[in-house]
């Protein structure tokens, strides 16, 4: 069997090292490293890594020099972006969260995991972002925080 795909935007990977959420950042990271879990990236989330403290760069290129997938910007993911933005689902300020889920659901990974609980893991905006992604042919997609996709159980 397959390892699940798992999409995890900047968030997760500073959730390492914030008190609130690192348990369980950790623990899919953990995931990961077993290989139970495929960690899947993008170029987006190198870009807003460079703007991060070097302990989060320093935990992304370790992700990435473990094997992590990269995704580059598709042409499908941008119209799939662009009928987001279309829709409003989001500001405009927020483009880079609307390709994030663009990107996940183009490359048609298992599930997309952040912290953004204003923006992303929420369920009104779930909804729009699938019935966005439907009508131009794609899967709907998972979107859960990392504590309802880790695995990995502490003893």
């Amino acid at each position: 069997m397959r390892a699940q795909r798992i999409y995890i935007d900047t968030s997760v990977i500073g959730g390492c090292f914030d008190p609130e959420f690192a348990l369980w950042s950790n623990d899919l990271f953990h995931d990961f490293a077993l290989g139970r879990l495929q960690p899947v990236v993008s170029t987006i989330v190198a870009a807003e890594i460079v703007q991060a403290p070097t302990q989060v760069q320093e935990k992304y290129t370790d992700l990435i020099a473990a094997g992590a997938e990269v995704l580059s910007v598709s042409k499908e993911a941008r119209e799939l972006h662009d009928l987001y933005v279309e829709r409003r689902i989001l500001g405009s300020r927020y483009s880079n969260d609307m390709l994030h889920i663009a990107l996940a659901t183009a490359a048609g990974v298992d599930v997309l995991v952040s912290w953004n609980f204003k923006h992303i893991v929420r369920f009104d905006k779930i909804r729009l972002f699938n019935a966005a992604s439907l009508e131009l042919g794609y899967h709907s997609i998972e979107i859960r925080s990392p504590r309802e996709v880790t695995t990995y159980e502490q003893d």
